[in-house]
């Protein structure tokens, strides 16, 4: 294939990733890392690199856009950081080590197992609007995890306060031994953590883990690239469209239902995690 031919179409892959990591609060290397194995023939290992270097761009790009628009809460966010950036440390760290050991094959299979596991949560919740009947836990209260903002589709403020800290501090460090691992941000399990053991509406849920995720990408993609596992010719053209993608979406982003915003990504998710399962087991 030609380079700039190559290289256009790591643009334009990246420039979707961005819309739909933005829009999801995925973070873009959800579609980048799948496609970059499967239709590009990259290595996993290099893929996870460029998917690290994509979540840092859609962080970059939406997570600005979101704190203007007041839908991220930088204080939840940060209180959550404290658990996923030691996950994001172990899981590069274990990346590197069974690559070397030649897992290439099984870390794809168990990336799959992972995007799949997400959707039956996601479902379960497709109906819900705005949560109700969040009660704050004593570090919620005595931390201030709360806060508002204006919805447009609803025209209405909504008030909102972080419910269950505790399992949501284990969700995040998870999260991290998952991003680190597979090099996907793990912006579904952040957003799990904020949407159901928080209790936070799903956009400020989507909004806060596009800020959360540059920082646990950055601690995750030091390894990675000390390992030699950052290609520029990769990761670059795909940054460039993930940025561009990443603040289209966020523009877009605040006018959506919450329910549109859930439900948006499992078509997307369903299809890259067989694919990659497949890929993985060698079979066509």
């Amino acid at each position: 294939m030609d380079l700039v031919v190559f290289v256009l179409l790591l643009v334009a892959t990246g420039l979707v990733a961005g819309v739909v990591g933005s829009l999801t609060g995925l973070g873009g290397s959800v579609v980048v890392i799948p496609v970059l194995v499967i239709a590009f023939g990259v290595a996993f290992p290099d893929a996870a690199g460029a998917g690290m270097i994509t979540i840092l761009a859609t962080s970059s790009a939406s997570g600005s856009a979101y704190v203007r628009d007041r839908l991220s809460d930088l204080r939840i966010g940060m209180f959550l950081e404290i658990a996923t950036v030691p996950g994001a440390l172990l899981g590069a760290g274990m990346t590197v080590l069974l690559t070397h050991q030649n897992l290439n094959d099984a870390l794809l299979v168990a990336l799959g197992a992972v995007l799949l596991a997400i959707i039956p949560s996601t479902l379960s919740r497709r109906h819900i609007e705005i949560p109700e009947g969040v009660v704050p836990d004593a570090r919620s209260r005595r931390l201030g995890l709360k806060g508002h903002y204006y919805d447009e589709p609803l025209r209405q403020d909504v008030p909102y306060v972080a419910g269950d800290t505790s399992p949501a501090l284990g969700t995040m460090f998870g999260a991290g031994i998952i991003s680190g691992m597979f090099g996907i941000g793990a912006g579904v399990f952040k957003v799990l953590a904020l949407e159901r053991f928080l209790g936070l509406p799903m956009k400020v849920s989507t909004a806060t883990s596009n800020f959360m995720m540059g920082v646990t990408a950055a601690a995750g993609a030091g390894i990675l690239f000390a390992a030699g596992y950052v290609n520029p010719v990769i990761a670059a053209p795909v940054a460039i469209g993930t940025a561009s993608g990443a603040y289209l979406g966020s523009r877009v982003l605040p006018g959506l239902r919450n329910r549109t915003v859930r439900l948006l990504f499992l078509p997307v998710v369903a299809a890259l995690a067989i694919e990659v399962i497949l890929k993985g087991l060698g079979l066509p």
